[in-house]
């Protein structure tokens, strides 16, 4: 039978909506949309850039517990409100994936919280040696 569990961050959203972080699916791993919210204060940053930062951080975090890290991402999504804000998080978004080179996708979609400026999801598959 195939591993299936939920990773959980702390998020007060995990608990309120239903849902984890991450779930892990065999050597499938798929973290929610992700924002930027710190989750030890439940704060956010009013800087898109910021936010995408605390973002990966957290979806780090997640991969992590998972047993992999951003080297096994093969899928990675971009939701923002605003279309000008992505180009400005590309320096950023290229230190995590530049090597990597997961499919992407952007999209302006609204957010749950008008304090959101970003929210990313990713795929990865666990490596097994």
């Amino acid at each position: 039978m195939t591993e299936r569990r939920a990773i959980l961050s702390g998020s007060t959203f995990e608990e309120q909506i239903g849902y984890a972080r991450a779930v892990v699916d065999g050597d499938r791993v798929y973290v929610s949309g992700t924002t930027g919210f710190d989750y030890s204060t439940m704060t956010i940053s009013d800087d898109v850039v910021e936010q995408a930062e605390q973002c990966l951080r957290n979806i780090g975090a997640a991969l992590a517990e998972a047993g992999c890290a951003f080297a096994d991402v093969v899928r990675v999504r971009y939701l923002l409100p605003d279309r000008e804000d992505f180009e400005p998080c590309w320096p950023v978004l290229r230190r995590y994936f530049g090597e990597v080179r997961p499919a992407a996708t952007m999209l302006v979609c609204g957010l749950a919280d008008p304090r959101m400026k970003i929210e990313i999801e990713v795929d990865a598959r666990r490596r097994t040696t």
